[in-house]
């Protein structure tokens, strides 16, 4: 009798139990919902609201699966449940890559300045045109305020407008080429004006920013001022002013 319930045992100790088992599950279910938010807005399965909803549902699932997680393991390791350690393992693997994942983003929102409208000339932003009108109904303003520029000095000291030593016509034809090069839709091209105008959608939600490119002549060249304006969210995690600098420097 004792054999057999030392052979019992020992069976059920090489068998994963339901608590290894759900820890790993919503493990990975909450990992899933990073990607699966985002891609879903992206193609236009959800709304960004519900996009984002599915991220917190992650969140929270890696939580519990953290907790859990750490209790079933060293449940496991007191009952001498080894095929529980594996499955536990990686669902706290997969919690912990969702919280540091959303914990990076966390403190990159914390690190730049809550706003989502970025030029390089504060006293004189660049001006949109045609795409002013395809923005539609519900979008952010086009308003250049002056609070978004005392935030924009403090947050983005150094950003500032880039030269050419050509003149207006061959600048916008460099700038309208940098533009595609970066992935940008380029919506207008305007020498005459000395305007370009683009879109850039994310690959992650597929949120739509707008860059105004202005081209005005000088003494040595031209002077090229950048104006990146995010169509919808309150904060842009600094991708406007990290989008301007990137087509500066190729410039």
């Amino acid at each position: 009798m004792a054999d057999n319930d030392e052979t019992k045992a020992g069976a059920a100790a090489d068998r994963a139990g339901l608590w290894a088992k759900f820890v790993l599950y919503i493990g990975l279910i909450g990992l899933f919902a990073l990607p699966a938010g985002a891609l879903g807005s992206r193609f236009g399965v959800w709304a960004f609201t519900a996009g984002f909803n599915l991220l917190f549902g992650g969140v929270l699932l890696a939580c519990i699966a953290l907790v859990l997680g750490i209790a079933g393991f060293i449940r496991a390791k007191m009952r001498g449940r080894n095929a529980d350690r594996p499955l536990i393992i990686a669902g706290v693997v997969a919690s912990i890559v969702t919280l540091a994942w959303m914990g990076v983003q966390y403190n990159t929102a914390n690190s730049v300045p809550p706003i989502h409208d970025i030029a390089t000339d504060r006293q004189d932003p660049p001006v949109f045109d045609k795409i002013a009108a395809l923005r539609g109904p519900g979008t952010n303003s086009l308003e250049y305020t002056e609070e978004e520029a005392r935030q924009q000095a403090e947050g983005y000291p150094h950003l500032a407008g880039g030269h050419s030593a050509d003149g207006v016509a061959a600048t916008v034809e460099r700038a309208a080429a940098i533009a595609r090069e970066l992935g940008w839709e380029v919506v207008n091209e305007d020498a005459e004006q000395g305007i370009v105008e683009a879109t850039h959608t994310t690959f992650w939600f597929g949120f739509k920013d707008d860059v105004v490119i202005r081209v005005r002549p000088d003494d040595s060249g031209s002077i090229v001022d950048l104006r990146s304006v995010s169509r919808i969210g309150q904060s842009d995690l600094g991708a406007n002013a990290a989008r301007i600098s990137d087509f500066l420097a190729r410039l």
